[in-house]
């Protein structure tokens, strides 16, 4: 039988975990969102203070964005929100570019009318953002856009790799569709695409699927990336 100590250190360890990751979820947000730039010091103090935390569940959460690849240490100096170069950038774009084509291709093979529905809903969705010019609305709705056809892609290991992927592209990808004209190209590419997959036509989708992730790396330069 366990002793109490045990059950009370189990308990105590157990809400350490939960607050970590509460921690962790905010200065996830808080990077991606760029409200902590890229290259800027991730001051623990001050984050500790503005959460309410101790710099303990801080410090946790910050190697565990380490490990996520969004954050970088330096001895003697601290942990930095991780700053992707050019290169490194585009080899992100195009690995990924090979994956989303792929799904695609695989999605074009079976998809159903509910599928269909979904990112149908979704192309009108992002339609009426660009017409808003409401550029972040924009941005999320094209993330779930990509996210759904890696769902209905049916393809668990592809799913995990191309996630593996997505939090160091957020660090470099927002700012490429803050145009208007951006929002309009990348939206009428994702018109195209819906419709090769509709038709199941799956060469088509699969070059479709690649040439949108390599428009998307194009805009992301273009944009200052």
């Amino acid at each position: 039988m366990a002793k109490p100590e045990d059950a009370l250190s189990a308990i105590a360890q157990r809400r350490t975990q939960s607050l970590t990751d509460i921690v962790r979820k905010e200065l996830e947000r808080m990077i991606l969102s760029g409200e902590i730039r890229a290259g800027e010091r991730i001051n623990e103090q001050t984050l500790a203070t503005q959460l309410g935390v101790s710099r303990g569940p801080i410090r946790e959460a910050t190697r565990a964005l380490e490990r996520a690849g969004l954050v970088t240490s330096v001895v003697n100096h601290g942990s930095f929100v991780r700053a992707i170069e050019a290169d490194e950038a585009a080899e992100i774009y195009d690995l990924r570019a090979v994956l989303f084509g792929f799904a695609c291709s695989r999605l074009a093979a079976h998809m159903s009318a509910e599928q269909e529905a979904v990112l149908g809903d979704l192309l009108a969705q992002m339609d009426l953002a660009v017409k808003k010019s409401k550029a972040t609305l924009y941005y999320q709705l094209n993330l779930r856009f990509h996210e759904q056809v890696m769902n209905f892609c049916g393809h668990r290991r592809l799913k995990e790799t191309y996630e593996s992927l997505l939090k160091e592209m957020h660090l470099v990808r927002q700012r490429s569709l803050m145009s208007a004209a951006s929002m309009r190209e990348s939206n009428a590419e994702h018109a195209a695409l819906l419709a090769a997959m509709t038709a199941g036509d799956v060469a088509r989708a699969r070059q479709l699927g690649e040439a949108h992730a390599q428009g998307g790396k194009r805009r992301s330069f273009a944009a200052g990336t």
